[in-house]
């Protein structure tokens, strides 16, 4: 793959940076926001993979933005959600972990304020964010007597859904695999998974379930795609494939691409091939109907890969990044990332500068005009656009990390690091040592000692966030 390799974009965007702001809704930009579900940094063709074979997103990225520090807001997969609908990091709202927590109707999500400004909004796939119901038996959490965690897409501006609480098995997703495919639990191979499709209150969805699960969440979105198109409205369109995470398992016809590997790894590679073919139905769809230009898609992970050791089928790459999903180290937060907007980036380009799934929120309303005098405060993200057109092409606002044990902070080259709540610390230089192997905080005193200021301070809003005091009466 040929790219031009520039950090400043500024020169493909212009003064036309916004010029796609109207009040007029047609002109508004359609948004995709789409996610794997635990796919390493080096997954894909984009950053190098030479194996999987993911030709659809790679050319979405050739034509795009690739972040080569993409991050993640959290080694796991709730809270990372959390943030790219609120743009706020997790632990403001209670949701620490996987499982944990729920979006708070006092959050304004994306989706909310889009859909107040013309947008219709949808979302498809693994939500994470709360319980999808209160009376039946599903999944991790629903139905199990907790009503107070009961916070569906639908109750968080989604107009369209087509969900499921958590996890499901990445082919015949209704369906239990047999104990090789990992993370089945308790459940008996071949026996109801027990995790539901829902498409509101009460709505379990029962046809069109066989298969790949990558398939089946893009067929939803297909048809929403073509109202929206059809009844002249921009849309929102939110993607959260379950792919590859486990229960992994796929078909035979992409087993077949990789009959030189043992058949856990055709299963996982075979598992984001077919999640990669319905990236490029979806383009095709966007092409067919003349909207594809004035389309903004994100791609990205919840996390990194799981760890090599859990499962065989886990079998994820980090491209040599330190540690793994549910770690602070690089290998479990910087993923694969890239944006694409065919009207506004017109040259294929790499970008070092530090971005977060909490940039997508400032980012997409400051594209949209929309007015944001009624958000929650604060917001942790930075407007992505901003980053890319200014002159000194970097962030100038550091990324903090909090996850169990876990906090961080990532500026535009320093990590401070600790895995020990602060008790002692690590220090790296992302730039010159992108694996993490030479911790300087004994060198490096004074900007050790800064950066850990500022991690706290940082820390100590989150936890006054937590409190509450961020919500209007």
């Amino acid at each position: 793959m040929t790219r031009v390799s520039i950090l400043i974009i500024i020169s493909v965007l212009g003064l036309s940076l916004f010029a796609c702001v109207s009040n007029n809704s047609e002109d508004l930009p359609n948004i995709i926001l789409i996610m794997a579900d635990d796919l390493g940094w080096g997954d894909t063709g984009f950053n190098g993979n030479e194996i999987i074979i993911t030709p659809s997103l790679d050319e979405l990225a050739e034509n795009g933005v690739v972040f080569r520090r993409f991050y993640s807001a959290a080694p796991v997969c709730s809270p990372t959600r959390a943030s790219c609908l609120t743009g706020r990091h997790p632990y403001r709202m209670g949701i620490y972990n996987a499982n944990s927590g729920f979006l708070k109707m006092e959050e304004l999500t994306l989706a909310e304020l889009l859909k107040r400004n013309g947008y219709v909004t949808g979302h498809f796939g693994k939500w994470h964010l709360g319980t999808l119901t209160n009376t039946v038996l599903d999944a991790n959490r629903g139905g199990r007597g907790d009503t107070s965690i009961y916070s569906p897409p639908w109750e968080n501006g989604f107009d369209v859904c087509f969900s499921t609480e958590s996890k499901v098995p990445t082919w015949d997703p209704m369906i239990t695999p047999g104990i090789e495919a990992g993370d089945i639990g308790n459940r008996v191979p071949g026996s109801d998974f027990g995790t539901y499709y829902w498409t509101g209150e009460g709505e379990i969805v029962k046809d069109n379930l066989d298969g790949d699960d990558s398939r089946i969440i893009m067929d939803r979105v297909i048809p929403f795609i073509n109202a929206a198109v059809e009844n002249n409205n921009p849309f929102l369109a939110v993607i959260w494939f379950h792919t590859p995470h486990l229960p992994v398992l796929t078909g035979s016809e992409y087993q077949r691409l990789y009959t030189d590997y043992s058949t856990d790894i055709q299963q996982y590679y075979g598992a984001i091939t077919a999640m990669d073919n319905q990236v490029g139905r979806l383009v095709n769809l966007l092409k067919s109907n003349n909207v594809y230009n004035n389309t903004i898609i994100f791609f990205t992970s919840d996390n990194g890969p799981e760890g090599m050791l859990r499962q065989g089928r886990t079998q994820g790459s980090t491209a040599g990044f330190k540690g793994r999903k549910r770690s602070l180290y690089e290998g479990g937060i910087r993923v694969p990332g890239f944006m694409t907007w065919p009207d506004k980036i017109q040259i294929p380009s790499l970008s070092d500068i530090p971005v977060s799934t909490s940039d997508y929120y400032p980012t997409i309303m400051k594209i949209t005009g929309i007015n944001l005098d009624d958000r929650v405060e604060p917001i942790d993200g930075k407007d992505i656009m901003e980053m890319l057109s200014s002159p000194e092409s970097n962030r100038n606002k550091p990324i903090g990390f909090l996850s169990g044990n876990q906090r961080a902070l990532i500026s535009d080259r320093f990590k401070i690091y600790s895995s020990d709540n602060g008790k002692t610390y690590e220090l790296y230089d992302l730039i010159n040592d992108p694996y993490e192997i030479y911790d300087l905080i004994n060198t490096h005193e004074k900007k050790a000692s800064d950066m850990v200021i500022a991690l706290e301070s940082w820390i100590y809003s989150c936890n006054e966030s937590d409190k509450g005091k961020d919500y209007r009466d």
